[in-house]
């Protein structure tokens, strides 16, 4: 694979001076002075001074002024031209002057996430683990005490199924609406005020004296809820840097992956013995850990923390040019619509998330037809993991007599399954290691990610299919189809984990609205699924039941490895990964200038050259006299 883009040309050339006004004389004291303080100066009145060179912006072929400062892709005839391009675009504050710009003083600038201590890192990734599992927990905890629930409210047990659909579809609506919001303001306060809202909405459900109540309020919940399901990815990719993101991924997916074998397992043994609403008691109890943890961490939304950097420059230097390449202009409300509208956009437009019949010798500008969407297979994938917490308490409650909270355990094949994918990563590491390179930045393909998804698609029905012919009658041994929940789950975690990592590798700084349009889709399913399960198990009974399933799984496993085949070409359609490698790029060069003028001002400062005649990057620097 090569890239068909080529880079960007770096700003600074084809400039020209800026005429000496009263403002940059203001302005001389503190723009330049900083600058040669992070040289390592100290003198508090410096020999040299910066003088701005106005520079014509180099813009790159696919790129195109909007007339307000900001820069819009062009957008191909796949690419849904309005929509798209007004959500790829990023604004700025309108001054080029690069000299003000704001960025990370170094690679090692503390202040950058990437470059947080290893300890403080680990503890991160660790609470975000935990508060997404309790996130999951609440959700599957809640079927265990579904028998309970009817019986008091005197209706049938698919009502009652209802609390879960309504709390998937809940964390559906929430995905599209909080990683938006966690771009705009930050991860932090968006976390926080959310596990604040996901815990008091548990207290109506575990005091509810009608079904109605309990629907309501874990819908709502679960749209706060929802802010770990669609951010927490997006902030492991924040805090670390890629070539080690599969790793962290691994670590930090041990929570999602297990609170759906957690939850019936926890759910079953106190409901049994202390009934259905301990449940909601305990989650609250573990909600309250989980908003301590999200007050614990600092931001990690690279973005925020240089608008926030940029701010406190303008505050304290009293001087408005000081800018940051992701200041915006737009008004609020524009930026709420842009930002919120993207999820949307990416869960339904994106070339990435649907795929043709790809012939062989496809091009770059082939129709997408007959389109299968990746968000589909996800969600089948999702879908059907969520049925097995309807199916599995009839496979062991109902036909193998097992007790509500032992019922619960049979989960625990699904949870085995999941760690042994875990503790495989470095297995996976070395395979996806060994596929063929990116030449620009020396990295593997995203698509490689794929091949870990691969691997799965084909464990998920062997699972599936091994279970629905083991766990009726009930005179097969009971660890056959729990041993059928092994590959089941390692199959499911394979997708899940890698299927995120290509997303996030694939959309960099649009992640958490890429993974929110996922979690849009994979949720509906999720929660559409249980309700059918009760009436397909009676009808076909659970082996051609489990059969069915287990043949749409079957059905869907060329989806990923067409994805691992043509994903490059399918990437090279979209218009936000083609957006943000651009900017990419652009900030390279604007980076690589910034450093060759501090470079050159301290040759100057140091003597070994005259300052009086440098020009470097778009700077001019004078001797004072």
């Amino acid at each position: 694979m090569s890239s068909d883009s080529k880079p960007a040309q770096q700003d600074g050339n084809n400039s020209e001076k800026w005429p000496q006004d009263e403002k940059s004389t203001h302005n001389n004291e503190h723009g330049p002075r900083q600058r040669h303080q992070s040289l390592g100066s100290s003198d508090s009145e410096s020999l040299y001074e910066i003088r701005p060179v106005r520079s014509e912006r180099q813009v790159h072929p696919e790129l195109r002024g909007t007339g307000d400062g900001m820069l819009t892709p062009q957008i191909s005839r796949i690419s849904h031209n309005s929509l798209a391009r007004r959500v790829t675009t990023r604004g700025t504050t309108g001054t080029t002057d690069p000299n003000f710009e704001v960025d990370w003083d170094d690679e090692n600038d503390p202040q950058n996430p990437w470059n947080w201590s290893l300890p403080y890192t680990a503890m991160c990734i660790g609470f975000l683990s935990y508060n997404t599992l309790v996130i999951v927990l609440f959700s599957t905890s809640y079927t265990s005490g579904t028998a309970q629930i009817a019986k008091e409210f005197g209706v049938s047990e698919t009502i009652v199924t209802l609390g879960l659909t309504f709390y998937l579809l809940g964390l559906a609506l929430g995905s599209v609406v909080m990683a938006p919001l966690s771009e705009i303001y930050g991860r932090k306060p968006v976390t926080m005020a959310s596990m604040i809202v996901f815990n008091l909405m548990i207290i109506p459900v575990a005091v509810a004296k009608s079904m109605p109540i309990i629907i309501v309020f874990r819908f709502i919940g679960a749209i706060a809820g929802s802010v770990m399901i669609s951010s927490a990815p997006g902030m492991v990719a924040d805090i670390i840097p890629p070539q080690k993101r599969a790793l962290a991924f691994s670590i930090w997916s041990i929570g999602p992956i297990n609170g759906p074998v957690v939850g019936p397992i926890l759910g079953g043994f106190v409901s049994q013995y202390l009934g259905w609403r301990w449940t909601c008691w305990i989650s609250l109890m573990l909600g309250g850990v989980a908003l301590a943890f999200s007050c614990i961490m600092k931001e990690t939304y690279a973005p925020v923390i240089l608008r926030k950097k940029a701010a406190r420059l303008r505050k304290e230097t009293d001087d408005t040019r000081w800018w940051c390449r992701y200041d915006h202009k737009v008004s609020l409300k524009e930026t709420m619509k842009t930002n919120l509208s993207r999820p949307f956009v990416m869960a339904v437009l994106e070339p990435i998330w649907y795929v043709s019949s790809l012939p062989a010798d496809m091009d770059h500008e082939s129709d997408l037809s007959d389109s299968i969407f990746w968000n589909l297979y996800i969600g089948v994938v999702y879908g059907i993991l969520y049925l097995c917490f309807t199916s599995y308490p009839i496979v062991f409650g109902q036909i193998r007599g097992w007790s509500l909270g032992v019922s619960g355990l049979a989960f625990s094949g699904i949870g085995i399954g999941t760690l042994i994918v875990i503790a495989c990563e470095p297995f996976f590491r070395r395979m996806i290691q060994s596929h063929k390179k990116d030449p620009e930045t020396g990295e593997v393909y995203p698509e490689a990610m794929v091949s870990a998804v691969c691997i799965g698609s084909i464990l998920i029905p062997a699972g599936q299919l091994w279970f629905s012919w083991t766990g009726s009658p009930a005179s097969i041994p009971w660890p056959a189809p729990i041993a059928a929940g092994i590959f089941f789950g390692a199959g499911n975690t394979c997708v899940f984990i890698y299927s995120s990592n290509y997303m996030t590798f694939s959309y960099g700084i649009f992640a958490a609205s890429a993974l929110a349009g996922n979690s849009l889709i994979r949720s509906v399913l999720g929660g559409i699924m249980p309700l059918i399960a009760t009436y397909m198990y009676d009808s076909l009974g659970p082996n051609w039941a489990g059969t069915m399933l287990g043949l749409l799984e079957v059905a869907c496993i060329p989806i990923p490895f067409i994805f691992w085949k043509y994903g490059y070409r399918i990437r090279q359609k979209s218009i936000f990964i083609r957006s943000m490698q651009e900017d990419q790029r652009r900030l390279k060069g604007k980076r690589e200038a910034r450093d060759a003028r501090n470079a050159t001002l301290g040759d100057a400062l140091e003597g070994d050259v005259e300052p009086q005649d440098i020009e470097k990057g778009g700077a001019r620097i004078k001797m004072d006299e």
